[in-house]
C-alpha cells in the first residue's frame, strides 16, 4: 500500500531505495482515507455527480444496516450459538423482516442490534458473532469501492462506502467489543466482574458504566481495548485491500 507520487508499484522509491518502515506504515494507515478522497474526486466529474454519490451513500447505508445485523445473527448461529431477538428499526425494513424471520423485532434504541443471543459461554462464538458482518469488507467492500472509483461511477462508489469502511464506522460499537473480548482474555481482566464491565457494543455506555465500577485497572483495560479496536479496523481494511488487489483493483490513483 503505497503513497502515490512517493512510492512506485512494488514498494520501491524512484531513487531505487526501499521506503523506510515508518513511511510504509504511514502510507498503510493513510490508504483508506486516500482511497475515499481520491475515489470521490474521480467520481465528481459533473456538478450532479455529488448528488448521485450522496444518493448512493444513502442507499448503501439503508441496505447495509439490516444486512450487517442479519450477518451477526447468522454468524452466531453458524458458530453454534442461539439467537432470539434481533432488533431492526422500521426505517431499515424491520417490519418486513419481522414478518419473515421469527426472531427479528421491528424497533429498538438503535438502527439495528442483536439484543438477544447466547454464545453458550464460548468467547470464540462471541468473537465469530462480532466478526460476521465484516466479511462484507473483505469482499465486496474494498474491491467495489476501488472498482467504482476507477470507473468514475458515483452511485456505485457511494453505495460501496458503508461496506468498505464498516470497520471504521464500527469503532464505537463492534470494533470496541472485539477489542474488549481480546483484553478480557488477559489474566488481569478475565474475571466475571471485569468482563461484565468492559465488554459491550456501545463504547459510550461502557465508559459510563466504568465510572461506577470497582474493577482494578479498568481505564487501562478500556484504553487497551480502544487501541486494539483501531488496530483491528485497519487490519480488516488491509485484508480487504489485499483481496481487492488480487482481483485487479489496487489503490485508487488520481
Amino acid at each position: 500500500m503505497n503513497v502515490a507520487g512517493d512510492v512506485r508499484a512494488g514498494g520501491v522509491e524512484a531513487s531505487g531505495k526501499r521506503p523506510r518502515p515508518m513511511r510504509r506504515l504511514a502510507a498503510a494507515l493513510a490508504r483508506p482515507g486516500l482511497d475515499l478522497l481520491r475515489g470521490q474526486a474521480r467520481c465528481l466529474a459533473r456538478p450532479r455527480d455529488l448528488a448521485v454519490l450522496f444518493l448512493g451513500l444513502l442507499l448503501g447505508w439503508w441496505i447495509y444496516v439490516p444486512l450487517h445485523e442479519l450477518l451477526h445473527a447468522a454468524a452466531c448461529l453458524a458458530a453454534g450459538g442461539e439467537v432470539w431477538r434481533l432488533e431492526i428499526s422500521p426505517l431499515y425494513g424491520g417490519a418486513l423482516l419481522a414478518s419473515a424471520i421469527p426472531w427479528v423485532v421491528a424497533g429498538g434504541d438503535y438502527a439495528g442490534r442483536l439484543a438477544g443471543f447466547s454464545t453458550g459461554g464460548s468467547d470464540l462464538v462471541y468473537l465469530a458473532t462480532d466478526l460476521g458482518p465484516f466479511l462484507l469488507t473483505l469482499f465486496p467492500g474494498v474491491w467495489a469501492l476501488r472498482r467504482a472509483a476507477r470507473s468514475g461511477r458515483a452511485l456505485l462508489f457511494g453505495l460501496a462506502i458503508p461496506f468498505a469502511l464498516a470497520p471504521f464506522l464500527s469503532l464505537p460499537g463492534d470494533a470496541y467489543e472485539i477489542g474488549s473480548l481480546a483484553v478480557t482474555q488477559l489474566p488481569a481482566w478475565s474475571g466475571e466482574a471485569a468482563e461484565s464491565a468492559l465488554r459491550g457494543d456501545d463504547v459510550a455506555r461502557v465508559a459510563r458504566g466504568l465510572t461506577e465500577s470497582e474493577v482494578p485497572g479498568r481505564w487501562t483495560a478500556f484504553a487497551l481495548a480502544v487501541v486494539l479496536a483501531l488496530a483491528w479496523a485497519w487490519t480488516t481494511w488491509g485484508l480487504g485491500a489485499l483481496v481487492a488487489r488480487q482481483l485487479g483493483e489496487g489503490p485508487v490513483r488520481l
